[in-house]
């Protein structure tokens, strides 16, 4: 009897032991831990842990070995500059004087233009007035027109060249008021003020100053004038 008594007590304690080690299974289990090789390994919600860091199943973050990945990079792409359209440059203005005896082709026109065009007997004044010229600029040389005396301006553009403009304007004290006293009716590369059998006269019984301008008006490249009198 008294044998059957601890049979029965220590029954008791062994089932009492079971029972409680798998309430403690079902604890832990509802805890969201089960304990895997290695490690304990958190259910849905949890982490998980794996050689060289913990992984947190969907709704958290995972640990790749090494540490965590970057995160890639958000927002709008960024403009690109761009560069402000150059101005064309502007025509006018002077342009490069050359020597004459460069203009080579330009100035051996001009003797043919006087021989033709000049009164009989003009001879040349000063050197040619010999440029590079941009379209729409201008080179300008002051000349003193003697009483009496008939003058003739012939201006010839090499071919690049396709307007050329020659004219007299009187040399002034105030900027912005000079007057043209004459210039070409001629249209071309090829330009004359005072054709024969006419040319221009000084009408005042003095000497006077004025400036010799000639223009490229049209295209670009070497242009000359020279001016005859007789």
């Amino acid at each position: 009897m008294r044998n059957g008594f601890i049979l029965g007590v220590v029954g008791a304690v062994v089932l009492s032991g079971v029972v409680g080690c798998k309430k403690k299974d079902s604890d832990a289990q509802t805890a969201g831990y089960q304990q895997q090789p290695g490690g304990y390994q958190q259910q849905p919600g949890g982490y998980q842990q794996q050689p060289g860091g913990y992984q947190q199943q969907p709704g958290g973050y995972q640990q790749q070995p090494g540490g965590y990945p970057a995160g890639q990079p958000t927002g709008q792409p960024t403009a690109q500059p761009t560069a402000a359209p150059t101005a064309a440059p502007a025509g006018g203005g002077q342009a490069q004087p050359v020597d004459p005896m460069l203009a080579g082709a330009a100035t051996q026109v001009l003797n043919q233009m006087a021989t033709q065009h000049a009164v009989p007997g003009s001879k040349p004044v000063g050197s040619a007035l010999a440029g590079n010229f941009q379209q729409g600029q201008v080179l300008e040389s002051q000349i003193q027109l003697q009483p009496g005396k008939c003058y003739t301006v012939v201006a010839s553009g090499l071919p690049a060249v396709t307007e050329v403009n020659v004219k007299f304007v009187a040399v002034t004290p105030i900027p912005g008021s000079a007057m043209v006293l004459a210039n070409d009716q001629d249209t071309g590369a090829q330009a004359v003020l005072g054709k024969k059998p006419n040319c221009y006269k000084n009408a005042f019984p003095m000497a006077v100053p004025v400036k010799m301008v000639l223009e490229v008006a049209g295209g670009s490249g070497i242009a000359a004038a020279q001016l005859y009198e007789k």
